[in-house]
């Protein structure tokens, strides 16, 4: 039996760190149960050197991973997502475009390590951060839950991760 794949959106203002992070992070844990994309208000054009040194040094593949802007996934030839997450707090309070298909949305706000570019530290707190808050949806049963419920569920990890 095919198990359903869902599309997860992780939304930063730059798309430089953290929702890159993300990104990978969903990609490779969730073993082909997600794929997962990021994106940004206003991309900065790059992906910062420690978060792609990081991923990288992890074992996490980098070849993907570029700077792009939201409105990529808000066309309809953009593939439909089920999750858009934030991951930063600027974003959260920015309007976001109308998504197709009405996905789950939630907010995982995570400290920017962007602020500190030479403190691997950061970088790593923020990936520790957002690997625990994946690894709980994850967890979650998704095929039993409704959009609602899922989007109530996504909110939840915020707190508890």
């Amino acid at each position: 039996m095919n198990e359903r794949v869902y599309n997860a959106l992780f939304l930063c203002t730059g798309n430089s760190a953290r929702s890159q992070m993300a990104e990978a992070l969903l990609n490779v844990l969730g073993k082909g149960r997600f794929r997962a994309f990021s994106a940004g208000s206003m991309p900065t054009g790059h992906v910062q050197p420690l978060a792609a040194k990081l991923i990288g040094e992890l074992g996490y593949p980098i070849d993907q991973l570029r700077s792009k802007g939201w409105e990529t996934f808000a066309s309809v030839n953009a593939p439909p997502m089920d999750f858009v997450i934030t991951v930063c707090d600027n974003a959260a309070g920015e309007v976001c475009p109308v998504w197709p298909r009405q996905p789950a949305i939630a907010h995982w706000g995570v400290p920017d390590p962007a602020r500190f570019p030479d403190d691997p530290h950061a970088f790593m707190d923020a990936w520790v951060t957002l690997r625990r808050r994946i690894e709980l949806l994850l967890a979650l049963p998704l095929d039993k839950l409704d959009r609602l419920a899922r989007e109530q569920q996504l909110r939840n990890i915020a707190t508890e991760g």
